[in-house]
């Protein structure tokens, strides 16, 4: 086997690895099969990147500063003028260490007027390294220990914070501390949730991702208990893919244990893939960028798609949009 298992195929081989899922998968969910995973990930690997749709054509980059971290910005920071840089960390599909595995969403959201931060390096897609033999899965229903931390969207956020204040660096004065999300796929989500009791953390958003109940197997880098729900102190929206989607079970109890802060979870039946493949990010990544642009930037627009009766989401037959906490309407001011 010639390709990395990243991506896609990473997040879902991961999961399905773990013995509770291997010993009997969830009712309702489609065979799966790591062969056709793989023929998709090669194939997402030769598309090109995208600008994202944004005012803000965005670029991928490594920087020496920042090792094992992949970087997302809008390619030419000048044309922001007064316009300041939110912060996104961002923890992988399957924990993996392919910082470009969600790239077109990332670039996506960078397009966007944010800089995004993802664990790892570039080891798919435009700008990797030649792809070297995936190693064999364990067959005794164990896994290996996941290829990246939740610390390592601490270190995104801290360096970014004083690249803000560094003179000489492009980033000095670009950057607003006040609007600093995290955010993450599948094991990743569950990196974010692990750091999202960090006080200069204002927005979460978790894709295809929720914490397993006590008791449950767990795959490494997914033990947090669901006692970690009660640490968060900001809005969070679950986007989860269905009943289909591997993590949807896990999703729907985390969104109906929160109850000290706004959440909301909305369900679009792609199954845990999401729509990290479709050009730009597809869907998913629209709504990551209406969550961020109302709760870091308190743009009204993008409250629109969430508060109300007949909120964006709410009229949209693809999507399914639970809520609580939430304002009833968008206020005025």
């Amino acid at each position: 086997m010639s390709i990395r298992i990243q991506g896609l195929a990473g997040a879902l081989v991961a999961v399905f690895a773990t013995n509770a899922f291997a010993a009997q998968p969830p009712a309702g969910l489609p065979p799966f099969d790591r062969a056709a995973m793989e023929r998709e990930q090669a194939e997402y690997n030769l598309k090109p990147d995208s600008p994202g749709t944004g005012l803000y054509p965005a670029i991928k980059e490594e920087i020496p500063a920042l090792p094992d971290h992949v970087v997302y910005r809008p390619a030419d920071l000048s044309r922001l003028g007064a316009k300041k840089l939110g912060v996104l960390a961002w923890g992988n599909g399957g924990c993996a260490k392919d910082g470009a595995g969600s790239r077109l969403h990332l670039l996506e959201i960078a397009s966007h007027g944010y800089l995004a931060i993802a664990n790892g390096r570039i080891l798919s897609g435009p700008g990797s390294p030649p792809a070297t033999p995936a190693a064999p899965f364990p067959t005794d229903g164990t896994l290996p220990p996941p290829q990246t931390q939740a610390s390592g969207l601490t270190e995104a956020i801290e360096w970014a914070l004083k690249e803000n204040q560094r003179a000489g660096s492009p980033y000095y004065g670009r950057i607003d501390p006040s609007m600093v999300a995290v955010s993450g796929w599948s094991c990743g989500g569950v990196q974010a949730l692990r750091v999202a009791p960090d006080p200069r953390i204002k927005a979460v958003i978790i894709h295809n991702s929720g914490l397993f109940n006590a008791g449950a197997n767990r795959m490494p880098g997914m033990d947090l208990d669901k006692e970690a729900l009660k640490l968060l102190h900001t809005p969070v929206i679950y986007i989860e893919g269905g009943p289909t989607d591997i993590a949807y079970a896990n999703g729907m109890d985390d969104f109906k244990r929160i109850e000290h802060v706004p959440a909301a979870i909305a369900n679009m039946d792609v199954g845990h893939g999401g729509t990290f493949m479709h050009p730009n990010g597809g869907a998913a990544a629209s709504v990551a960028v209406s969550w961020l642009d109302w709760q870091l930037r308190g743009d009204k627009i993008a409250a629109a798609r969430f508060v109300g009766p007949d909120c964006g989401l709410c009229k949209d037959s693809a999507w399914k949009l639970e809520r609580k906490n939430f304002p009833a309407t968008i206020a005025r001011n």
